[in-house]
């Protein structure tokens, strides 16, 4: 467990306590003056001890703790806060040190909050001890009330009792707490009277407390105030002679070695401020009074700690990441030197089936070279066999139209000659002389051409039913996207300036005009 500093706060002294591996340290005490104010400081500024960063937890068991019951209405939000601070102030406008809880809500009217309102109403009594803590800089966790602790001891101690009143012998005095439900309702601390290191006003005292909630109405007449008083074993047969037991008093009394075993206290104490400093050593609640400036170097110190233990987590991460980057980069260097491994022997068994097949006609370089150009030619290298197809299904759609003669030529249509067109066999060898790698199709598919000569059947010298044949036939051709279709020559030239002229196929072929089509292919 964390080490803490325990300061328990009286009217007339100061006792500070060392928590450390889940042990309350033996208290020293320092009075309320300025000789104590420099003992303290001294204390707190022991190097050996390193107490300057030790959190620290102050218990005020003053006798200028007023409570007070009040209803307030049920109101939620900013405006419940707003008017709980309100009635704070207007309570104790006179000390810093106050504060509130519900006890319930009020089972008639409105139904209203029950509240417990308390407050150190001398904070003088404070002032001297808390300047040296802020002055040394000591991180003050929060300022308790002994009061307001009681109430974890009444659970530790299964104090079940409906009207409980708790009464300790402490340093500051006689302290009794009405507990009604096991919540707080009120306190209030006496001197206490001994004799022979018994509180012999007891009894008187616990009768005012029963006159005192009775008058207020928190005791109704004939209720049973149950009162359990602390002690010392060998007090109690004592106290047992001072108490007597009364129709609405009941006395009970639990042995101190008892309370300390419940309590996880491993020696008996004669008073029970340490009772209830384990207490709060072991599970520290909210601050029931507002430390003010007291706390910011106990938030500096609870934010440093947090950006060191994000830092450290930060660098642990990094580490890890680190070292799974390291682990994974020897990994993949052993899985890169087997890949290696692999990669020479599968070369060597290369290199001996090499030397066992006879030698190459050519490279492997003019091997992949020639496979390409063979496909590419296979692919790209012109040939009449699509133009055909498409000629021989448009002569299907025109019976009118008969092929006369073709010329096919790869690449761009050559010039016609304003003659006869040279004979087919002329034209191949004109071609055939300059040859070039785009007629093969390299790199990529040439143009095509084929020059028609077609005969249209023209039956009574029909010019007109002849032209219309033919446009049919160029339109049925021209529906390919990639074919270009143009009438180079028609059987008659319609144009208002042209001469008439037309040529027939032969005298003896009466009926039928000559026209020539060229198409082009564009791949």
């Amino acid at each position: 467990m964390f080490r803490k500093q325990l300061f328990y706060i009286s009217s007339d002294h100061l006792c500070a306590y060392d928590w450390r591996h889940g042990e309350l340290g033996a208290g020293q005490a320092f009075d309320a003056s300025a000789a104590g104010l420099e003992a303290f400081a001294a204390w707190l500024e022991d190097p050996a001890e390193q107490r300057r960063d030790v959190p620290a937890y102050l218990l005020a068991d003053l006798i200028e703790e007023d409570f007070q019951r009040q209803l307030l209405p049920h109101v939620r939000g900013k405006a419940g806060r707003d008017l709980l601070a309100r009635r704070l102030g207007q309570l104790y406008r006179d000390t810093p040190y106050r504060g509130s809880t519900v006890l319930g809500r009020d089972s008639a009217g409105r139904h209203d909050d029950q509240m417990l309102f308390f407050a150190l109403t001398n904070p003088s009594l404070l002032q001297p001890w808390t300047e040296l803590l802020e002055q040394l800089q000591i991180p003050v966790a929060g300022l308790y009330s002994a009061s307001l602790l009681g109430i974890a001891l009444v659970k530790q101690l299964a104090l079940a009792h409906g009207h409980l009143l708790l009464v300790t012998q402490q340093s500051g005095g006689l302290r009794q707490s009405y507990y009604a439900g096991g919540q707080l309702r009120f306190s209030r601390q006496t001197a206490a009277i001994a004799l022979d290191g018994v509180a012999v006003n007891i009894a008187l005292e616990t009768e005012k407390t029963r006159q005192f909630l009775t008058s207020t109405r928190m005791l109704e007449r004939g209720d049973v105030l149950n009162t359990v008083i602390l002690a010392p074993q060998a007090q109690i047969p004592r106290l047992e002679l001072l108490c007597d037991n009364g129709v609405e008093v009941a006395y009970h009394f639990i042995d101190m070695q008892f309370a300390s075993a419940r309590v996880g206290l491993r020696h008996t104490p004669e008073l029970a401020d340490q009772l209830l400093l384990t207490l709060l050593a072991r599970h520290p609640p909210a601050s029931h009074y507002p430390p003010g400036g007291l706390a910011r170097y106990y938030h500096y110190q609870r934010a440093r700690k947090a950006l060191y233990g994000s830092s450290a987590l930060i660098g642990a991460s990094a580490l890890l990441w680190c070292a799974a980057m390291l682990l994974g980069g020897l990994d993949d260097e052993a899985g890169l030197a087997q890949l290696q491994q692999e990669t020479a022997v599968y070369q060597q068994r290369y290199r001996n089936v090499m030397a066992s097949l006879p030698p190459a006609p050519a490279k492997t370089q003019n091997m992949k070279a020639a496979v390409t150009l063979e496909h590419m030619i296979a692919t790209q290298a012109p040939e009449p066999g699509r133009l055909l197809s498409l000629l021989s299904a448009a002569l299907g759609q025109a019976p009118q139209v008969k092929l006369a003669q073709l010329h096919w030529n790869a690449g761009p249509p050559p010039d016609r000659a304003s003659g006869s067109q040279p004979p087919p066999a002329q034209t191949s060898q004109a071609h055939a002389a300059v040859p070039t790698s785009l007629d093969a199709g390299i790199p990529s598919a040439p143009p095509q051409a084929l020059r028609l000569e077609l005969d249209v059947d023209m039956p009574g010298n029909d010019y007109r039913g002849a032209l219309a044949a033919i446009t049919a036939f160029a339109q049925s051709l021209a529906r390919n996207p990639r074919l270009v279709v143009a009438i180079e020559e028609a059987p008659l030239d319609l144009r208002p300036s042209a001469t008439l002229a037309g040529k027939s196929a032969s005298p003896a072929q009466d009926g039928q005009a000559r026209f020539t089509v060229l198409l082009v292919w564009q791949p």
